[in-house]
Parts: C-alpha cells; sequence; structure tokens
C-alpha cells in the first residue's frame, strides 16, 4: 500500500492530494514509474507502468487543482516536483490541460468481430491515457457541479476534499488524521493552563 490518502472524495481530488504536505513545502508521492502505476491500481484505474506518462499525470494534477482551488495561495500548492516540467500557470492553460486529456482517451469499447464473425465489444485500451481521462471526465463534473470543495484546516496539511457533510462545515481532511491532532493539541493547550 502505497503513500496515498484517499479523502478527497471524488478521484479527481485524491490525484490532487498526490501532493501531500502542500503548507509545509510539499512532498511529491508519484516520484516514479511504480508509483503511479500502484497509485492508479489502488485508485482503480488502468494503468502500465511502461505507459506510465508522469509528466501528464502532474500536469492533470496542476490544472486540476488551479481549477479547483483557484483562492489557494502560491504558498500553499506546495513546491512543483520537478522544475523542468510545463505545468499550467492560468486558468486557460488548465482548462486546455484538461480537455487535451479527455481528447487523448482512448474511445470507449468499440464493435469487433470475433473468430466466428460474430459482433463483439473489443475492449478499450487500459492504458495511462484512459486513466487521465476518467480522471478528466472526473474534474469536469467537479468544476460543473455544486460540490463544495475545501482544503483541511490543518496548518501543517493542505489535503483537498469534497465537503459532503450534512451541515457542509467540514474542516479537517480527516478527523483520524488532522482533527484528533487539533482536538490533542487544544485539550493539552488548556490542560496546561
Amino acid at each position: 500500500m502505497g503513500d496515498w490518502l484517499w479523502y478527497g472524495g471524488r478521484p479527481s481530488v485524491d490525484l490532487v492530494n498526490t501532493i501531500r504536505d502542500r503548507k509545509l513545502g510539499g512532498r511529491e508521492t508519484l516520484r516514479t514509474p511504480a508509483d503511479l502505476a500502484a497509485w492508479l491500481r489502488e485508485a482503480g484505474l488502468p494503468g502500465d507502468p511502461a505507459d506510465a506518462g508522469l509528466r501528464a499525470v502532474r500536469r492533470l494534477r496542476e490544472a486540476i487543482d488551479l481549477l479547483a482551488f483557484p483562492d489557494v495561495s502560491a504558498a500553499d500548492r506546495g513546491s512543483v516536483p520537478d522544475s523542468r516540467e510545463t505545468l499550467p500557470r492560468t486558468t486557460r492553460e488548465a482548462v486546455d490541460v484538461v480537455n487535451a486529456a479527455i481528447a487523448a482517451a482512448p474511445p470507449v469499447p468499440t464493435l469487433a468481430l470475433d473468430d466466428a464473425g460474430r459482433p463483439v465489444a473489443a475492449p478499450r485500451e487500459e492504458s495511462t491515457a484512459a486513466a487521465l481521462a476518467r480522471l478528466a471526465v472526473d474534474a469536469v463534473g467537479l468544476l460543473t457541479g455544486d460540490d463544495l470543495l475545501r482544503v483541511c484546516a490543518a496548518p501543517d496539511c493542505g489535503v483537498r476534499f469534497v465537503d459532503r457533510s450534512p451541515a457542509r462545515n467540514r474542516q479537517w481532511c480527516s478527523m483520524r488524521r488532522c482533527g484528533n491532532r487539533h482536538k490533542a493539541r487544544r485539550h493539552y493547550d488548556r490542560t496546561r493552563s
């Protein structure tokens, strides 16, 4: 099991969360094609380590983050994993990256003939491009829907998530992670006084 967080509430937000500890400068979890293959597998998405496309995944991740969380400061976005990569800097560039990921995807299953000449559905290509397309389509739904998007309130976290709480007032990426740490610090401060 990788160093992944699944608190986002949507696959595209979970992809954004592959940069961890953003408020502390950022930590890349998709360092190698093998890391990407493991993340895709755990996310239930297609992908082949030989076809990893780390650069394309990172571009899509940063595009989604820029579009979904436009009010997040540059300091709270975390550092870019590889400064040689051309990452989207404007919302127009980010939209182009998302649309390119969708357009590059293999089509849904096509019709083919089996050995006996009967029509059958040909399986769609299980490539990283297909995974990126699914993530990009999910991002379109995220960006055009009415999901309430938040960033964890912990001063050292930065994990993004969809707030589906009944009162729509969720503060923490997870109560087990940041919420409990905050409660423990507050309790310690009160008892120490």
